[in-house]
């Protein structure tokens, strides 16, 4: 099966940071976490999570529907936030973004992200064309 990396174009660049957004193994993609940025690069909703979840998602819509997908072939999820305090804010986005059944997510609490303006990250595997099994809500 034939792996590669791909640097969207509808994103922020990660041009000199050492990492890429994506790797795609057949029809899985994996998605580096994504934090709120702009595709010029600019924070979205500096001290906002709500507002910073909104853009993480768009970046992983944005990044999805490039590969010819979207947020349902989304298979499992990791989502950062940085305070307690934030959790019901990401779920009112999470909440308008999907629709049960959710996808499979593990939610950490950590003590930063890699700047201090930076509230949530999420990183994504999606199988393109992904389908539930027969007889799944």
């Amino acid at each position: 099966m034939p792996c590669k990396i791909i640097q969207p174009k509808h994103v922020h660049s990660t041009a000199g940071v050492g990492y890429s957004h994506v790797a795609m193994a057949g029809r899985t993609v994996y998605i580096a976490g994504q934090i709120a940025l702009d595709p010029a690069g600019n924070l979205v909703g500096k001290g906002d999570a709500e507002a910073q979840t909104r853009q993480v998602y768009a970046n992983l819509r944005a990044i999805l529907v490039e590969l010819g997908g979207g947020l349902g072939d989304i298979v499992k999820m990791t989502t950062y936030l940085t305070d307690r305090g934030q959790l019901e804010a990401f779920r009112r986005v999470r909440n308008a973004v999907f629709s049960e059944p959710f996808p499979p997510n593990t939610l950490l609490f950590i003590g930063g992200l890699a700047h201090p303006d930076y509230l949530v990250e999420i990183e994504a595997v999606a199988v393109l064309d992904c389908a539930p099994p027969a007889g799944t809500p």
